[in-house]
């Protein structure tokens, strides 16, 4: 059929080629052929042949059809038809199929149609892009007739594209009609492809069953060639020492150690690695698909049970092999789990984790002060509602905070927090927030003296390299005073130092000397009742300090910082002294939010410096008029002292029981204290010459003494004839020291002690007078008169005792008693460490309160202020202390126990009495 019968009629040429479907219906269901029709009616005789000139289609005629054709022929089932072709085709070569079969004749003939139409779109092309070049070449040679040939080209154009449109439809209800006369011989075709794709999976199969079994078997192998390796070069170089086994188990270890999730990465590879082999092992014994089986492997590694619906040998050893696997990799996975749980839990039950706070007060080592100066970082938090403390050491988390519990003092809302670590590693002070306290308290290790400055020193050295800086400052514990100047040198400005066998040696002497001074140096530099406190008052600038002590309430004013002078605190300055703009005003108070400075006292309105007169009678005031404040008026006498304010200095008799590292340290403070020809005992274990020559190493220059003779007797403190052999009614005052010997255990040195002081008064008891015991004992109604505590308390009027305390614990048998004037060394050393850490500056009062010179600490009889009977305000005691530059901090009444520091309601009158006494700082007499 040309192409010019093709374009005159279309649709005639549509119904030539195509049957109907009801045709194709009827036909496939005639009783001559029952699976097809024998020929198509619609077709012409001419254009039929014989089947010797048929000639099957080529597979590139039906691809191309395919490809031209509609998206139904590109199906999966039409590849299908073409390789059910070829079939037919090779089947046709056959002696059984030399008859000429009608169904193969119509596919002949449906396959000529096809191929006329697809040459009629081949020759229809060609002359579409004959007319395009011809219309082209008319463009070029006459642009005069473009518009009027444009018109004709493009409904030329718009008619062949109906056509092809018209065609594409035939060759689709051509293919529909062919895939129906294949369906007779679908059957046979399957099983021939199903048993060829059944050879080529099987092949498959066992290729995947190889492989698997040669992966499994392959480490097997290398660990055999590795082995042999190594057994080579060992014989061949006996100077290898070192095997290759033992250096890839190196490798694999250094691997698992320095990585943290080379462990976790190695159990996924493993598990990885089982899905994988398992999945190939299960495709090579089971007929179902690669990735069925892949997700099968991991049912059975994530769940060992499910292997137990597999059917046959094979699946079965594979499914077993395979869970065996699964249990393994899950056990290790567990174990990784259990470990890393248990690791970090390790890790928080040691201190280990960082600490996440800041303006906290870190403490530094352990010693037996830490239950001391926790309890007073507490109760200095308590006005801020609670704080934290945070402590690290080189002991046990759980240890630290067990022994914290132990002690019996509430912690009212201050939080605790220990960690494990060394003040001499950097990682472990940026753990505890180092940068960011607000106070760094570093303890004094409980054992020898140098070597805890040793540690001291290079801790302060720790704390300076820290490279963030430091917000706070540092107070360091030392144990022997020669060591502060290189610490302060090595620390500069952030260290205050707080030399604990300093502190008590003074302590013990001014506290020898006069009893009670014990009981209110803890209570001002303990924080439960009265302490020091800084700050500045802008309203008392221009305002001299006379009149400063009698303008707060709440408080006694002690000193001034002086701005003009560096910052310096000078105690107990001169009335005439005004204060500046930025001078700072230092006070003995409740807390530093308790007290503030009021009007001053005046009578009608004049300031009570005005009238002062002597007061030695009972005076009457006249006021007259009246005033709004004259509930508020207050009237101050200055009045004048009953009498000399001399105290004399008498010869005084000291023994000293133990030896101390700072003997010399106590000798040069006693002979500057004690008056001319006093004499000082020293009773203990050390040989006389090898005492003077720990004096002269320790910088004591025997000659120099001037008021005190050295007395050396040998002997036990312990043992009771060698006590006997001293006089002990004699002495004024007896120390019995924490001796060097046993100063590292806190109890034992406490039992020494102890044991001393009761042997000593049981001694002085024996050898008093009966008369003067009677008085004593009638004078206390406290004990009977048998009782061995008696006796003894009556020989504590005749001598003071002082005994060095180590551990509070102690403190309760010598309460109870009252048969010495105690002093607790740890705790009171704890008391000025956590003072020092809440405020720097209180180290300069402590400092010159404990030195040789300056101010410090007195009792003072009342009878150097008042006369007996006399009606006096604290105000008034305050200003005729006043006339000898003193200043009256508190008294104790003659019938008190303890003393009251920073009495209250102060312009108040009372009745005093001579027995009375009260605490003054005064400079050293």
């Amino acid at each position: 059929m040309s192409l010019d019968s093709a374009e005159s009629s279309p649709s005639s040429s549509r119904d030539w080629f195509f049957p109907s479907p009801s045709f194709i219906h009827s036909t496939s269901n005639s009783p001559q052929s029952p699976n097809y029709p024998r020929k198509f009616s619609t077709i012409p005789r001419h254009s039929r042949s014989s089947p010797t000139d048929w000639k099957p289609p080529k597979t590139s005629t039906f691809r191309s059809v395919s490809s031209s054709g509609s998206a139904a022929y590109g199906d999966q089932k039409y590849g299908r038809g073409r390789r059910r072709i070829e079939l037919i085709r090779r089947s046709e070569k056959t002696a059984k199929q030399e008859k000429e079969d009608p169904v193969l004749e119509q596919k002949r003939d449906v396959s000529k149609a096809v191929s006329g139409v697809k040459t009629a779109i081949g020759e229809m092309g060609i002359r579409v892009f004959g007319q395009r070049i011809k219309i082209r070449w008319q463009m070029a040679s006459y642009i005069a007739i473009l518009f009027t040939a444009f018109g004709s080209l493009v409904h030329k154009n718009f008619s062949l594209h109906n056509q092809v449109i018209d065609l594409q439809d035939q060759i689709s209800t051509m293919n529909i009609t062919l895939q129906a006369c294949n369906t007779s011989d679908t059957f046979d075709t399957i099983s021939i492809l199903q048993e060829s794709d059944h050879l080529s999976s099987k092949g498959l199969k066992i290729l995947a069953l190889t492989v698997s079994i040669a992966l499994l078997s392959m480490p097997l192998f290398v660990f055999k060639y590795i082995d042999h390796i190594s057994k080579f070069r060992s014989s061949y170089n006996c100077s290898e020492k070192v095997s290759l086994n033992k250096q890839l188990e190196y490798r694999v270890d250094v691997l698992l150690s320095v990585h943290p999730y080379a462990k976790a990465l190695a159990l996924l590879v493993a598990t990885l690695m089982l899905i994988c082999l398992g999945g190939l092992a299960l495709f090579g014994v089971t007929d179902d698909s690669l990735a069925d089986c892949l997700w099968l492997s991991w049912t059975y590694v994530a769940d060992s049970g499910n292997h137990a619906n597999s059917e046959g040998m094979g699946p079965r050893l594979v499914s077993v092999s395979i869970s065996f696997g699964g249990m393994l990799i899950f056990a290790m996975m567990l174990g990784l789990v259990s470990d890393a749980i248990s690791e970090k839990l390790d890790s928080l039950r040691k201190g280990r984790s960082e600490v996440v706070e800041q303006n906290h007060t870190l403490i530094l080592g352990w010693s037996d002060k830490l239950g001391s100066l926790l309890n007073q970082l507490v109760i200095a938090n308590e006005s801020l509602g609670g704080g934290i403390v945070v402590v690290m050491a080189e002991r046990d988390k759980e240890g630290m905070e067990l022994d914290i519990a132990k002690m019996e003092f509430d912690f009212r809302g201050t939080s605790v927090i220990c960690r494990s670590g060394s003040p001499l590693i950097l990682a472990d002070l940026k753990k505890v927030s180092v940068s960011k306290a607000r106070a760094i308290v570093v303890l004094a290790d409980d054992g020898n003296a140098d070597q805890s400055d040793a540690r001291a020193l290079r801790t302060v050295l720790s704390l300076t390299g820290v490279k963030e800086g430091l917000r706070g400052h540092i107070v360091v514990e030392l144990s022997d005073l020669d060591n502060e100047v290189l610490v302060k040198l090595v620390g500069g400005e952030l260290v205050e130092t707080v030399v604990a066998h300093d502190v008590i040696g003074r302590l013990m002497i001014q506290c020898a000397r006069q009893p009670g001074l014990a009981q209110i140096w803890e209570d001002i530099l303990g924080f439960e009742n009265c302490e020091f406190y800084i700050k500045r008052w802008p309203q008392l600038d221009g305002m001299q300090f006379e009149d400063v002590l009698i303008s707060f309430p709440d408080a006694i004013p002690c000193g001034v910082k002086v701005a003009s002078r560096g910052g310096k605190i000078i105690l107990n300055p001169e009335d005439s002294y005004v204060l500046q703009e930025g001078d700072e005003v230092l006070v003995i108070a409740e807390d530093d939010d308790t007290y503030a400075p009021g009007a001053l006292p005046m009578v009608n309105g004049a300031s009570f410096m005005h009238i002062a007169r002597p007061a030695r009678k009972p005076q009457k005031i006249l006021l007259c008029g009246w005033r709004r404040d004259i509930d508020d008026m207050i009237v101050v006498w200055r009045g004048s002292l009953p009498g000399d304010f001399i105290v004399p200095k008498l010869m005084e008799k000291i023994l000293l029981c133990g030896w101390r590292r700072d003997m010399e340290d106590m000798i040069m403070v006693l002979d500057a204290f004690l008056a001319p020809g006093s004499e000082l005992w020293m009773f203990n274990e050390v040989v006389e010459s090898e005492r003077e020559r720990k004096l002269i190493d320790g910088g004591l220059d025997l000659s120099r003494l001037v008021n005190i003779t050295l007395v050396h007797r040998e002997g036990n403190a312990v043992i009771r004839r060698h006590l006997e052999s001293l006089p002990l009614e004699s002495f004024d005052s007896i120390l019995i020291l924490a001796d060097e010997s046993v100063e590292d255990s806190a109890i034992q040195a406490d039992s020494r002690s102890l044991a001393t002081l009761l042997l000593i008064r049981d001694i002085q008891a024996k050898r008093l007078p009966y008369r003067e015991a009677m008085v004593t004992r009638g004078q206390r109604g406290s004990f009977s008169r048998g009782s061995w505590i008696g006796e003894m308390q009556q020989a504590s009027d005749r001598s003071v005792i002082i005994s060095e305390i180590l551990d509070p614990r102690t403190k309760n048998l010598l309460s109870m008693s009252k048969i010495s004037d105690y002093v607790l060394s740890n705790e009171l050393v704890s008391m000025a460490l956590a003072m020092v850490a809440e405020d720097r500056q209180i180290n300069d009062v402590l400092e010159e309160l404990f030195a040789e010179e300056g101010n410090e600490l007195h009792i003072r009889l009342a009878e150097l202020y008042l006369h007996e009977g006399e009606e006096l305000s604290f105000y008034e005691i305050i200003l005729r202390a006043r006339q000898k530059r003193e200043i009256v901090i508190g008294y104790r009444l003659a019938n008190a126990e303890r003393a009251v520091i920073n009495p209250p309601n102060k312009n108040e009158r009372r009745r005093w009495s001579v027995k009375d006494v009260f605490v003054v700082i005064s400079e050293k007499e």
